[in-house]
């Protein structure tokens, strides 16, 4: 039954482990990663002033994305200081960037 099924599905198995593969063959699955996993890994990399993990994780996804997720993860990041310091999230994000306070 089930494999009457996968010739009715939209993409095949077939097709599927070919389009996870590097070289569409059978070779091991190429992982996929999200903006979220690539911005945590180029901001790290940033911190840790780290060229090489800077320049991997640019590669997983397109400039826009990235830029996306690094600007996701810096608006939780301050939110999360904010609340922590029980500071406006203005007050913390300019005292990161060593700006006086508004």
């Amino acid at each position: 039954m089930f494999s009457r099924l996968r010739t009715f599905l939209p993409f095949p198995a077939q097709a599927r482990q070919s389009a996870q593969t590097p070289d569409g063959g059978g070779g091991a699955p190429r992982r996929q990663h999200n903006i979220f996993e690539a911005a945590a890994t180029y901001v790290a990399a940033c911190a840790d002033d780290d060229e090489d993990a800077m320049e991997e994780a640019a590669g997983w996804v397109s400039p826009e994305a990235l830029s996306f997720g690094v600007q996701e993860l810096a608006c939780r990041a301050v939110i999360a200081l904010a609340r922590e310091r029980d500071e406006s999230p203005e007050t913390v994000a300019r005292g990161l960037l060593g700006l006086p306070s508004a």
